[in-house]
């Protein structure tokens, strides 16, 4: 697997380079925000670690512009920005994870691999889930509404599955948070409900109008009748 590095701090991106290639990994890495940008959108990569202090162009513009092309690699932003409202403008941005410095290396390789797996390619009997002129394909991660794709970024796509994998089930924030983030929900972060927003969109301008009910003070669901 190919993992893309781009922070600017020297002895940070040497380091996880060296962890990573023990670990087995290919790592190519970059310590400039816009050949960081250049490298991410031209290259086949499984993950990106990013710095949100870049020289030339700061980390969030890096992952929206990657988001912007389509591209749904995922992201792990790897910061010393670590206030709150710092973790949950990332999130919101489109980053898979989010972990501040200084961190241990057992902790950036778990979360590593739990993005990893999280991501791989899934083996099932069954590799589709249907509602209504609702078709999701678990295997290419390929959402249509009435055979229309519906383009959606990596989060929306985990966060839709749980709510088809738990049709009719009225399911919390907080299990939409920790099935798309692996880790203990804050109850005062907004980023489900921007994602939610955001996914919503997408299928009511596809044709899935009204598919996602808010139950207020309880979270969300989709119905399916």
């Amino acid at each position: 697997m190919k993992i893309l590095v781009i922070e600017d701090d020297q002895t940070t991106r040497d380091f996880v380079t060296k962890a990573l290639e023990q670990e087995g990994f290919i790592v190519d890495s970059s310590d400039d925000g816009k050949e960081g940008l250049m490298m991410a959108i031209s290259c086949d990569y499984q993950l990106i670690i990013l710095d949100r202090m870049l020289p030339n162009l700061d980390g969030l513009k890096i992952l929206s512009a990657i988001r912007a092309t389509g591209n749904n690699t995922p992201v792990l932003i790897l910061s010393a920005l670590d206030s709150v409202d710092q973790r949950v403008e990332g999130l919101t941005a489109g980053s898979d994870d989010y972990l501040t410095k200084p961190f241990a290396l057992a902790e950036l390789l778990a979360r590593i691999n739990i993005i990893l797996r999280r991501n791989r390619p899934i083996e099932s009997a069954s590799n589709e889930l249907k509602i209504k002129n609702l078709n999701i394909n678990l295997r290419s991660q390929k959402v249509t509404i009435n055979d229309n794709i519906v383009p959606l970024q990596n989060k929306e796509f985990i966060l839709l599955r749980y709510l088809a994998e738990n049709a009719d089930e009225v399911v919390s924030r907080m299990r939409l948070f920790e099935a798309a983030w692996d880790y203990h929900f804050d109850p005062k972060t907004n980023v489900i409900d921007v994602h939610i927003a955001k996914l919503r969109k997408k299928l009511d301008n596809s044709g899935a109008v009204d598919l996602i009910e808010t139950v207020r003070g309880a979270g969300y669901v989709l119905r399916t009748t």
